[in-house]
């Protein structure tokens, strides 16, 4: 689904690039190291141009992090090649491009342009794993049973050459129509095989509607998209990877996994006790994950009942470990250990993990440089997610108060999906409120009043402040 509205023409976000202390150009000395490595990339001793991967990701990206070939194996099950792009192979460990990498953490993407990781004659140029040119990658080979479950995995560094550049909408339109390529043919039996696997571990996934911010010309759109499900089969290819990455860690006792806790007994019960008053079916003998996997995001109450079980996923962060396991190693949301490996061009831990991952398969050391990164790497990476999180959002709020600034006082129609908790014997410290979905244009924000759980209701636009990025609605 999607809804856009067009935006007034151009807006400014210099000044959350300022306020979040964005880096702009690259050193001169982090550049030019990126120019020479662009100019003499590297040439694996293994060739895997014979295997025809594609990549599958958004229009207009140019970064392309993974490659996907599937295949049936013969006697039954799946064989699914995943080539990640070999981003450490092209940054000098102690040089520039490397200090730089880590002072910005991870790509942060902004409407009016992205602010990468590493300079885009890498992360859009020679390191990408763009179609029709050889291309270092990392190769992560994982048989799979008729079920989806892992019975071997090979890794190694090879030469790859990505025959398409496919995108999500175009794949799922594929897909429909019986039409996939060979490539990919396989991926939405096998993704479907994976996410019943993970739903039967207690796996939970979200699938709310995510805002965006799109150009339109000269100006820009603001956009509400489910995702397709072809997002969700290329998602499960990722978490596969992501999986044997940690077992690979986890057997050497060393790396850097991605943890959350499992969901706390007394969130689950608050969720239970949310589910009959918007009519969610919940039996006894099923998990979170499944219930919420039934669930029509569409519809009002079932957006609120999704909205409500994001307290389930609480606590994420980054573990390095070496020498002893740590005390709770798993992932709640995805059930299972789990480690970050298939996004290095995006995202530094990436490039450490996959090294730590690449020494222990082969029974070699891990290098020095990569061992005495993982504790440091936590702390970067929270600190960057939090910006990376506080951009996205607030480049919507900002499209949304200046879409709704000269519409102060007009009424909407909208859906609840959040309320404010009882303030439980306490005075009250804010008026009584919530967050609520306008169905147009595509905001999301909060509302005054006592509003009910799951239900439409008409809003009141009563504060639209684009130097505030601030929006208010109450209760009509």
């Amino acid at each position: 689904m999607v809804i856009r509205r067009v935006l007034a023409p151009r807006i400014d976000f210099g000044a959350l690039r300022r306020e979040l202390g964005l880096p702009g150009e690259f050193p001169a000395d982090a550049q030019r190291e990126a120019d020479e490595a662009a100019g003499a990339p590297p040439r694996p001793p293994v060739d895997r141009t014979d295997v025809p991967f594609v990549t599958v990701d958004p229009a207009t990206s140019r970064d392309l992090d993974q490659a996907m070939h599937l295949a049936r194996r013969p006697g039954g099950g799946y064989r699914v090649r995943y080539a990640i792009a070999d981003v450490a192979a092209h940054v000098a460990p102690g040089g520039a491009l490397e200090a730089e990498t880590w002072r910005r953490g991870q790509t942060i993407y902004l409407p009016d342009g992205n602010v990468p990781l590493h300079p885009h004659t890498l992360s859009e140029g020679a390191a990408s794993l763009l179609p029709d040119d050889d291309r270092a990658a990392v190769v992560w080979t994982i048989d799979l049973d008729a079920d989806g479950g892992t019975v071997a995995v090979e890794l190694e560094r090879a030469l790859v050459r990505s025959r398409a550049k496919l995108d999500y909408i175009g794949v799922q339109a594929a897909a429909d129509a019986g039409r996939l390529p060979e490539p990919i043919a396989l991926l939405p039996e096998l993704g479907d095989r994976l996410t019943a696997r993970g739903l039967r571990r207690g796996a939970i996934n979200l699938p709310l509607p995510e805002q965006d911010l799109e150009p339109d010309g000269d100006g820009w759109q603001l956009v509400l998209r489910a995702p397709v499900p072809m997002e969700e089969h290329n998602a499960q290819i990722s978490l596969l990877t992501g999986m044997a990455a940690a077992d690979i860690m986890l057997a050497g006792r060393v790396g850097l996994l991605r943890t959350m806790p499992a969901p706390k007994p007394e969130a689950v019960q608050r969720l239970r006790a949310a589910a009959a008053p918007l009519g969610v079916h919940w039996p006894d003998d099923v998990g979170p994950g499944q219930v919420i996997a039934g669930l029509d995001a569409s519809q009002p109450r079932a957006a609120a009942f999704i909205d409500q079980a994001a307290e389930l996923m609480r606590g994420a962060a980054y573990t390095a470990f070496d020498g002893t396991v740590p005390e709770q190693p798993e992932h709640g949301g995805v059930a299972a250990t789990y480690a970050h490996v298939t996004a290095p061009l995006r995202r530094l831990a990436d490039r450490y993990a996959t090294e730590v991952c690449l020494a222990l398969h082969a029974g070699q050391p891990v290098p020095d440089w990569a061992r005495a990164a993982l504790p440091r790497l936590p702390e970067v990476m929270a600190s960057t997610d939090r910006i990376a999180s506080t951009a996205t959002r607030g480049a919507v709020e900002l499209a949304e108060a200046v879409l709704l600034e000269h519409r102060v006082g007009e009424t909407f129609d909208a859906a609840v999906l959040d309320v404010d908790a009882p303030p439980n014997g306490r005075a009250r410290t804010r008026p009584p409120g919530g967050t609520v979905a306008l169905d147009a244009p595509p905001v999301r924000s909060r509302c005054l009043g006592d509003l009910p759980l799951g239900e439409r209701v008409r809003v009141r636009l009563v504060t639209a402040d684009p130097t505030a990025r601030t929006v208010l609605f109450e209760l009509a």
